[in-house]
């Protein structure tokens, strides 16, 4: 991934994919066979790598520290380039890892797993509601 950014351009807070083409029920996933399940898993830790740990700031792309209010300073910009890095390379291994492990992962614990994440994912849309009084 490249920070460069065009003179004058903020950084987003959050990068990468942010979302996810469905969501899905149990007896879905129990028809599709392991390997698209482990490519749906796949998907949906990316997804949340990129969204959760800046939930504070942001859950959607194209937020940034200037619309935050935030001081575009050396040091700020210097942060927030080496906290997406970190998540890339996070993501990285983590992917490098589940690729070897998760094919040896039971069938069910696997589907719960989706269906967990995906939980989470739509809870997001509600982050709003926790906002308020």
């Amino acid at each position: 991934m490249s920070f460069a950014q065009k003179k004058g351009e903020s950084q987003s807070i959050i990068s990468g994919k942010v979302n996810i083409a469905k969501y899905h029920n149990r007896s879905t996933l129990e028809k599709m066979p392991k390997g698209e399940l482990l490519v749906l898993y796949i998907e949906r830790i990316e997804v949340i790598v990129n969204i959760l740990p800046n939930i504070a700031f942001a859950t959607k792309p194209g937020v940034t520290m200037e619309s935050l209010g935030i001081p575009e300073t050396k040091d700020n910009k210097k942060a927030l380039e080496e906290n997406i890095e970190a998540s890339d390379n996070y993501f990285d291994s983590t992917i490098e890892f589940q690729k070897k492990i998760l094919p040896y992962s039971d069938t069910t614990d696997l589907i719960a797993a989706i269906l967990f994440y995906e939980s989470t994912l739509k809870s997001l849309h509600t982050y709003e509601d926790f906002k308020k009084d």
